[in-house]
């Protein structure tokens, strides 16, 4: 009897009824869009969290991983690739790299806005495992920056998909799993280096040997590139062949195509065991200035729109939106900058400045490396605690994490031996895990759905365009001073101001 009532009060709440209020101002997008998405918001709110969204909750993580664990790879195959190709610029391996995510993140980012959510999940993945394994055979230098620029291609696009996807399946009560979500990001830099210690630390050449570094002596990276491709497959074949996609509803709605949005809705419920009242016509009474058109001029019009500027008009429609798109650009520009440049000088940095690394054998390089990895994990837990706290919210943990990001970069500045640098080096990965799982979360909250992937994809072309510039400076710059290093620290704080000035706080919100 109390599952029989439990429904009928379900049933009987009307669609309309807001249950949490928007992120965004009624004046901030088209109010047929906003009516709708807020008829979608309380049908998935109603059907709540549920077997669906838990299993897309962990493929999701799969794409999460994939973001942070290439660029991990690529930065530690670097070494042993620059030795057995003779390379003397290495970092052009990182600037194929930064080019390929460039491309996957507007490609796939403006993309998802135009043929769907569900092609683009799916295939993100799969193009990053096939170029991965195909890299493992790199005759040389170029084949491998051009296979690293293609993986980078499906990588790029993993962020700005999959935020959207998930986002849009999700009740607003638990659009802190959001945040959540970058402990994925966190355990695939300790995984990466896991499996590394062995493959790496034992199979490949080093700068210290006399004779000359041979394909025969140097499997160790290609073995390495086998590994992490195999798992980017298990988790392709995960997404594409044992879990089901549906399209999202709100992006199926912000088409016009509303009878799909519902049967899309019904079917999530299905799967969670639950039922929901959405009816066609809970969509279509908030329909205004008749019927779409159908005919041979208005297909041709919309097919037209597909390739226009419209979504990302769309976001500086007004002068608030216009002004929340651009600072979020400008901190995705400046942490995408600032991040690599401190991974590419601080060796430089610390040789400059005397700095005693003491023992600097495998062991203790890959066994401080799985510590610094360790502290990424409860950084991510930690981020996902911060959002919710009334006093701080997203704004507030995102502008303390880059402020700390930044001051602990510039402590680190002052190791003096391994232990210093390694504690100095916990502090940065805890704080900057902090940083990514609320950035994560917030980026794609504060854009409406019908723009959302396009907002996610200027976003990470922004990251990835000053990323692009790192690895120049690291061919040309004087890398004998400090300086670098405390332009990231300074670009870090910059960030962490700029947060402050965000006008929407998102937290207890659903997102549009």
């Amino acid at each position: 009897m109390t599952d029989t009532k439990d429904e009928t009060d379900v049933e009987s709440r009307s669609l309309d009824d807001t249950l949490t209020a928007p992120v965004l101002d009624r004046s901030m997008v088209d109010p047929v869009y906003q009516a709708k998405a807020h008829v979608l918001n309380n049908a998935i709110q109603q059907i709540g969290m549920g077997k669906y969204q838990w299993e897309l909750f962990v493929l999701v993580g799969f794409g999460w991983s994939m973001d942070n664990m290439w660029p991990i790879i690529t930065a530690l195959i670097l070494p042993a690739v620059s030795l057995e190709f003779n390379q003397s610029k290495p970092p052009l391996l990182s600037l194929a790299q930064n080019i390929g995510l460039l491309a996957g993140a507007i490609f796939w980012g403006f993309g998802c806005d135009i043929f769907g959510r569900r092609v683009a999940f799916n295939a993100t993945i799969g193009v990053t495992a096939v170029f991965g394994l195909v890299a493992a055979g790199s005759p040389n230098f170029a084949a491998i920056g051009c296979f690293a620029a293609f993986w980078s291609v499906g990588v790029g696009g993993n962020l700005p998909v999959d935020s959207a996807v998930f986002l849009e399946f999700l009740p607003g009560s638990h659009q802190y799993l959001l945040t959540i979500l970058s402990i994925f990001w966190a355990l695939a830099q300790l995984l990466a280096t896991l499996v590394a210690w062995p493959l790496l630390g034992y199979r490949t050449c080093s700068e210290t040997d006399t004779t000359p570094c041979t394909r025969s002596r140097n499997f160790g990276w290609r073995y390495f590139l086998i590994a992490m491709g195999g798992f980017a497959t298990i988790c392709f074949a995960l997404r594409f062949v044992v879990f089901t996609l549906y399209e999202s509803p709100k992006y199926l709605m912000g088409k016009g195509r509303d009878a799909e949005a519902v049967a899309v809705v019904h079917k999530v419920a299905r799967k969670n065991g639950k039922h929901s009242p959405l009816s066609l016509a809970d969509l279509e009474m908030h329909n205004e200035g008749g019927q779409q058109g159908v005919d041979a001029a208005a297909a041709l019009k919309r097919k037209l729109e597909k390739v226009s500027m419209t979504h990302v008009r769309a976001l500086f429609r007004t002068k608030k939106l216009a002004y929340s798109t651009s600072l979020i650009m400008c901190i995705w520009a400046f942490i995408g900058l600032a991040f690599p440049l401190y991974n590419a000088y601080i060796p430089y940095t610390l040789t400059s400045r005397g700095a005693s690394f003491g023992d600097g054998s495998t062991y203790l390089t890959y066994r401080n490396s799985l510590i610094i990895a360790v502290l990424g994990v409860p950084g991510a837990l930690m981020g996902g605690v911060l959002v919710e706290v009334p006093l701080v919210g997203r704004k507030g943990a995102l502008a303390l994490s880059v402020v700390l990001t930044g001051v602990f970069l510039f402590a680190s500045t002052s190791a003096k031996n391994s232990n210093d640098l390694l504690g100095w080096n916990c502090g940065f990965n805890f704080a900057s895990n902090v940083m990514y799982a609320v950035l994560y979360a917030y980026t794609p909250e504060i854009f409406p759905t019908k723009d959302r992937g396009t907002g996610n994809a200027l976003t990470a072309s922004a990251n990835r365009v000053f990323g692009i510039m790192a690895p120049i400076i690291a061919i040309y710059a004087d890398l004998e001073t400090a300086a670098p290093v405390y332009v990231s620290g300074a670009l870090f704080l910059a960030a962490g101001a700029l947060t402050c000035a965000l006008p929407f706080e998102s937290r207890g919100k659903a997102s549009l």
